[in-house]
């Protein structure tokens, strides 16, 4: 479903990656891992059309999107969840899942606020609070599910148990296994190892823009350790 071919990036004269060269499938989690400053992120925003790359493709659903501008990338139905959240604190939990409300889009889940309270039950409890009076946990959790209201196909996900209490960390690796489950394309963003692996069929580990390792978690921790 997402191919990343030779891609690499730079912001103005700092070069942050090179050549990657990554996929990801319907129905799996792939994460990216590696330190602060590894290009995770830049990864994550070159895909998504937030950051144009110097060169390489970009392939969603087989169609070139590396020269696209982000909404028409969303439009063809990749979400992306940044790491800083970025609600709407003065909206209500409610009213910012309706801003990311898009029409139903074949061959992927279709989310209402009704089902998304499901999955999310603390914001179920909350629909009328305002984000700004939400926790960091629950403003994650609500970025997560306005961008599924946008009913996309693949999530990109940065750092999303970053800074979070245990018991939402749980919450945020249940709600991941679910959109797989649902057959969701899920490329993510992590250092945590120990939740990368309640999450994630497939690991590339970053190194100073450069991919190390590709393969499944089971062989993850000593190549990480070494990274």
């Amino acid at each position: 479903m997402l191919e990343v071919k030779q891609l690499s990036a730079a912001y103005g004269r700092a070069r942050i990656l090179f050549d990657l060269t990554l996929e990801a499938k319907a129905g799996e989690v792939v994460v990216l891992l590696g330190r602060n400053g590894a290009g995770k992120s830049t990864t994550l925003k070159s895909v998504m059309g937030l950051l144009r790359p110097l060169s390489g493709a970009v392939l969603f659903e087989g169609r070139r999107i590396d020269r696209l501008p982000p909404y028409r990338i969303a439009r063809f139905g990749l979400g992306y969840v940044p790491e800083d959240r970025r609600i709407f604190t003065d909206l209500s939990v409610r009213e910012n899942l309706e801003i990311g409300r898009q029409a139903a889009r074949p061959g992927a889940p279709h989310w209402t606020p009704e089902r998304l309270f499901t999955l999310f039950p603390n914001l179920g409890r909350m629909q009328d609070r305002l984000g700004g009076r939400m926790s960091g946990g629950e403003q994650q959790m609500l970025t997560i599910a306005r961008t599924l209201m946008g009913n996309p196909k693949a999530v990109l996900l940065d750092e999303p148990s970053e800074g979070l209490a245990p018991v939402i960390v749980e919450q945020m690796a249940h709600t991941i296994r679910e959109l797989k489950t649902q057959g969701l394309c899920v490329l993510l963003c992590e250092q945590n190892l120990r939740f990368a692996h309640q999450v994630a069929d497939r690991a590339y580990i970053l190194e100073k823009g450069r991919i190390r390792f590709a393969g499944a978690l089971d062989a993850v921790d000593e190549q990480y350790l070494s990274v």
